[in-house]
């Protein structure tokens, strides 16, 4: 129960500070470029190229021969977009979960209702939440959009909404766990962000460097959060769940070494 009130506060955070708003808003505005400019002209294009023969020739090359299996261009290419902004959207909101409110000390405080496991994944749940909710609204806004163009390929498009929602938010589950472990040894979100990127570029080189001198194993592959991104982008509808273990192994291992720094940082 405290669980959830941490994580209520976490969401009630975001939405009553300036700077949560000022993020929300620079998403927003973000967002309606992206849509208008990037997704709906690659969408047109999409399906020009499809009525000339032209995507049976670029796509595959681009890694997307699977995109006229998607019920509409737009949640195809939305698709596509998802899978690489959203992760950069996660990183950016959830780098500050606990960092602040340490080197404040207000944290001390929070410790005498709660144990540092409760904020811990109460603070990690609430961001859940909060990306969830970015990922339901553009996945609306796309889906208006279609509508309002394509109103034959809505109904569609609204039955295969379910798994892509469900892929996106498993796919931001481990960026999310990644910041809530850095936020616990940081003192600002910018600090956070910087260990994260410390972090991201060492294991990158450690499995380059694994992968060069034991003949690439396969497991070396997965070894990243959004390391099967590349396969998402090959499948469509309900099979791109076969890949849901890798964004959740990933989740539990880095709340798990969260978690143990968590109880044991000095706040």
């Amino acid at each position: 129960m405290r669980v959830l009130l941490v994580a209520r506060d976490e969401v009630l955070r975001l939405l009553s500070t300036r700077r949560g708003l000022l993020a929300l808003l620079g998403f927003l505005l973000i967002w309606a470029a992206v849509l208008n400019y990037g997704i709906l002209p690659a969408a047109r294009f999409f399906t020009g190229a499809s009525e000339s023969g032209l995507s049976e020739l670029v796509l595959p090359r681009l890694g997307l021969s699977e995109w006229q299996h998607w019920p509409a261009p737009a949640l195809a290419v939305y698709w596509v977009v998802s899978l690489y902004l959203l992760p950069l959207m996660a990183l950016i909101t959830s780098a500050d979960q606990t960092a602040s409110e340490r080197s404040r000390g207000t944290l001390r405080f929070l410790v005498l209702r709660c144990s540092r496991l409760e904020i811990f994944i109460g603070r990690f749940a609430g961001q859940c939440v909060i990306m969830g909710l970015v990922i339901l609204a553009t996945l609306a806004s796309v889906l208006i959009v279609i509508l309002a163009q394509s109103p034959v390929q809505f109904a569609a498009s609204l039955a295969h909404s379910p798994v892509i929602l469900i892929n996106l938010v498993l796919l931001v589950l481990p960026y999310i766990a990644l910041m809530a472990w850095v936020s616990v040894m940081a003192r600002s979100a910018r600090q956070a962000t910087l260990y994260a990127v410390i972090i991201w570029l060492g294991v990158s080189l450690l499995v380059g460097f694994l992968q060069s001198r034991l003949g690439g194993l396969t497991i070396l592959d997965w070894a990243l959060p959004g390391s099967q991104v590349s396969q998402l982008l090959r499948l469509s509808g309900w099979q791109t769940l076969t890949l849901a273990p890798i964004p959740v192994i990933h989740t539990v291992v880095l709340l798990l070494i969260g978690g143990f720094l968590m109880g044991r940082r000095d706040l």
